[in-house]
């Protein structure tokens, strides 16, 4: 990626824009897909939007439910994306308040609504951060689970039933940018997004998660009162014709200090374990006698090289050995300890007797040998206990002495 002194576009354009190698222009009847829906109301406020859309949205899936059965449970569970936690916490109590009591009265106005049916909304679930990491993954199976349809000859509609102990189906799920990295539910197909998202590559990963199986329908709903939201809601078609052209570069710095306390052990240890055979099994990191030993200091000095060359800086290239060194010293003073076998990870058979050298994130406060052991790990979750038994109303701290500027 950097300092490549040749380097040639793959794959050339070809003759079709609709055939450019890496991805391919299906037709709409070949691969289903998804229509994007804008709406922004002048003088009405967000929460009043939201609401209104929600509860047509989810009494208008059930009217399909009601005919068709099975084929309209796409869109039986509805998805609300939000850029923030304090805007879905608030539509949270809307779902449970107004849109719970919307929904089953739709039919009960004077007003006559063909296209809307009766629904009781019961199961609404949140996929964000205040959710415990254990009860994610339930969450995301309760995605799977779809609404029961029999047919009841009585009343002429599909119906669902549910049995005591059965996994019921979710309603509503509302979730931030969780969603859009990892979440891979077929079934779903509709999606209500409130605002535009501050970056396009984040609104495609978001809106791709409905419409994979079956065609989808994300409702983006834009405030009037933000010039942001309502720019896109003037160029809406234009954007969404053309949105893959407005995603937005990414910059990277190589070799910055702060990257080098994250990645710079990782990187070492591949490079020792990839050029030479005996430091690359599991207990090979016990096979280091000296710190200069010729297989570490021809790593060092490739990986200085690299970023004295990258960042065209030798003060970066001298930091960057003087990191790596203090590695190397560190690890020969561990692989030197003995009636122990030192190993990278603590695995296999012997793993009583083995100390491992790295050290997962979290685990402990971050050193040398804390290596990531994956590309999405950037911090770890910091749990917090408030204990309010010893807050009294009467505080502590004194004021600070006024200067004689400030008198």
């Amino acid at each position: 990626m950097f300092l490549c002194a040749k380097w040639q576009y793959f794959h050339h354009m070809g003759l079709d824009v609709e055939d450019n190698f890496f991805s391919v222009q299906r037709p709409i009847k070949e691969k289903y897909g998804r229509r994007y829906l804008g709406v922004c109301s002048p003088g009405s406020s967000r929460p009043a939007m939201l609401i209104r859309v929600y509860t047509a949205f989810l009494t208008a899936a059930q009217e399909l439910f009601n005919h068709f059965g099975e084929p309209a449970d796409p869109y039986m569970t509805m998805v609300g994306y939000f850029n923030s936690l304090r805007e879905l916490g608030g539509m949270k109590r809307l779902a449970e308040d107004d849109v719970q009591t919307r929904s089953y009265r739709v039919r009960m106005s004077m007003v006559e609504r063909p296209a809307l049916a009766q629904r009781s909304i019961s199961n609404i679930r949140e996929l964000t951060s205040r959710v415990s990491s254990q009860d994610i993954p339930k969450y995301l199976d309760n995605l799977e689970v779809k609404f029961k349809s029999e047919f009841d000859t009585t009343t002429g509609k599909y119906v669902t039933k549910w049995q005591e102990g059965d996994t019921r189906a979710i309603d509503i799920v509302l979730a931030t940018n969780m969603l859009s990295v990892g979440v891979d539910v077929n079934r779903l197909g509709l999606m209500a997004v409130n605002g535009q998202p501050k970056g396009t590559a984040e609104y495609i990963q978001a809106t791709s998660r409905v419409g994979r199986s079956f065609p989808g329908l994300v409702c983006t709903v834009l405030t009037w009162a933000r010039p942001r939201d309502l720019s896109h809601y003037e160029t809406f078609e234009h954007y969404h014709a053309t949105f893959y052209k407005h995603v937005e570069a990414q910059s990277v710095t190589p070799f910055s200090p702060r990257a080098m306390d994250r990645g710079l052990t990782g990187a070492l240890l591949s490079l020792v374990r990839l050029e030479n055979d005996e430091f690359s099994p599991n207990d090979g990191a016990g096979k280091l006698n000296m710190s200069n030993q010729a297989e570490i200091s021809n790593a060092i000095k490739a990986l200085a090289n690299r970023a004295g060359n990258v960042a065209e800086d030798n003060s970066r290239k001298k930091l960057a050995e003087n990191e790596l060194k203090e590695r190397a010293d560190e690890w020969a003073k561990k692989a030197s300890m003995g009636g122990r076998i030192l190993a990278y990870e603590k695995r296999g058979p012997e793993k009583d007797k083995t100390v491992s050298l790295l050290d997962s994130p979290g685990l402990k406060p971050w050193d040398n040998w804390t290596v990531p052991m994956s590309m999405r790990e950037v911090e770890p979750g910091v749990r917090l206990i408030m204990n309010t038994n010893h807050i009294a109303d009467d505080h502590d701290w004194k004021p600070r002495p006024a200067t004689k500027d400030e008198d």
